[in-house]
């Protein structure tokens, strides 16, 4: 953050300075230091609240400032590790699936549980959720 704010990068250092505030603050409420997933949650949740407010600031006509925090998110997407593809996320859905043995939507917290240490901040936890969702629907 010191070396973005010596820039004069006002929008990273603000990123930067959003989320060290949202970790201290998980710190406080779990009174301890938080690992290394719980970090990158945090970082996940700081991405997937702007990407709330450029739907927000989009629909309102504020172009300025969905630009604003989409170049926050490129900031924040720094400190996540590389995000899994497609293929792979399917790959590892599918291989939880056969683990835990789940059959049908019911299962889906199995599941969650299984990929939650394998995943571990690699992709959205709502794409994950989608592609369980999608792997485990009755066939029709």
């Amino acid at each position: 953050m010191g070396v973005a704010l010596k820039a004069k990068n006002l929008v990273t250092a603000n990123a930067l300075r959003m989320l060290i505030s949202s970790v201290k603050n998980m710190e406080i409420e779990k009174r301890g230091i938080l690992t290394e997933e719980e970090i990158l949650g945090q970082v996940q949740k700081a991405i997937r609240i702007r990407r709330e407010a450029i739907e927000g600031f989009t629909k309102g006509g504020r172009t300025e400032m969905a630009e604003k925090e989409a170049t926050e998110i490129k900031v924040l997407e720094e400190y996540l590790p590389a995000q899994l593809s497609d293929a792979e996320l399917e790959s590892l859905v599918t291989a939880a699936i056969s683990e835990t043995g789940a059959t049908g939507p019911a299962d889906m917290g199995k599941v969650m549980k299984t990929l939650k240490e394998r995943i571990a901040g690699r992709a959205e936890g709502a794409k994950v959720s989608e592609c369980v969702r999608r792997k485990l629907k009755p066939a029709a």
